[in-house]
């Protein structure tokens, strides 16, 4: 756990801006929603912008990120988990504590206003928490889907993949189809970690740890089924301290074009909270 207290006072210290490339090693499905079926389209199709163009939604990755270490972190347990809302008939139960030096909770927040635990009883004591950890919708990049990839693609930027479940007792088949996004594609991401105080400066690695979870889990639906598979490249991070947004002081090009190892090296070093100054 981190060294946050009950009485360590946040105060605006700069911003730490992640960027990078997700690259498909296999197809990718992140669900629109049954709402934009089509005649003769896919039983599953993809999110989709406003042109028609497939994204991974910062809420997608966002969260998998959060689950990934819950799990890692032994947080996903039910002692630590609350009740947060009901989909698609569902219970939905994410990790919640009252713990000021909860790494969870210090990135991607708290609000006890909206959740219990599973037992049924308040949190107590819990105070709402900012979220340091900002992610964003992140754009595909339309020029690494290829001519020669488009020649076999099913629409112009996305494939669909057939799949059958089958009955254990008639063997009968129910045929789906599941739109994906192509092995190959690239999208661009953004994240921006926000450092309220001294404490927070460590946790960068929290979230390169999570990024790198990713990419030996899956993004997305149907990873079970091989779906998701992605990695990272071409990182860049930057420090913008607060003068740069007061007084407009330059920035600190702290990597670029990393992968992850030495990105998690960079933020790992002894020497790393002294660089964001």
């Amino acid at each position: 756990m981190s060294s946050h207290t009950a009485g360590t006072e946040l105060a605006f210290l700069g911003k730490l801006i992640l960027e990078g490339e997700i690259q498909c090693k296999t197809g990718l499905h992140i669900g629109a929603g049954k709402g934009s079926l089509e005649i003769g389209g896919a039983d599953n199709p993809v999110v989709k912008d406003a042109f028609g163009i497939p994204y991974i939604p910062g809420s997608s990755l966002r969260g998998r990120l959060r689950s990934l270490l819950e799990q890692t972190l032994g947080l996903a347990v039910p002692a630590e988990l609350v009740y947060l809302s009901k989909r698609k008939g569902q219970e939905v139960r994410i990790h919640q504590s009252d713990r000021p030096d909860d790494e969870v909770c210090i990135l991607f927040g708290r609000n006890p206003g909206r959740a219990e635990r599973v037992s049924g009883e308040a949190i107590e004591g819990a105070a709402a928490t900012p979220a340091r950890l900002t992610v964003y919708d992140a754009p595909l990049l339309v020029d690494s889907i290829t001519q020669q990839m488009r020649e076999n693609l099913d629409d112009e930027l996305t494939e669909v993949k057939s799949e059958n479940a089958v009955d254990r007792i008639t063997s009968q088949a129910n045929p789906r189809t599941l739109e994906r996004v192509p092995a190959g594609a690239k999208f661009h991401f953004r994240m921006v970690f926000d450092v309220l105080c001294e404490e927070d400066k460590p946790l960068l690695a929290r979230i390169v740890e999570a990024l790198r979870l990713l990419e030996d889990d899956a993004l997305g639906g149907g990873g079970s089924r091989g779906n998701g598979r992605v990695n990272l490249n071409a990182l860049s991070l930057t420090w913008r301290g607060k003068d740069y947004y007061a007084k407009g002081a330059p920035e600190n090009a702290l990597i670029s074009g990393a992968d992850l190892s030495a990105l998690q090296s960079l933020v790992s070093a002894g020497d790393f909270a002294e660089k964001l100054a």
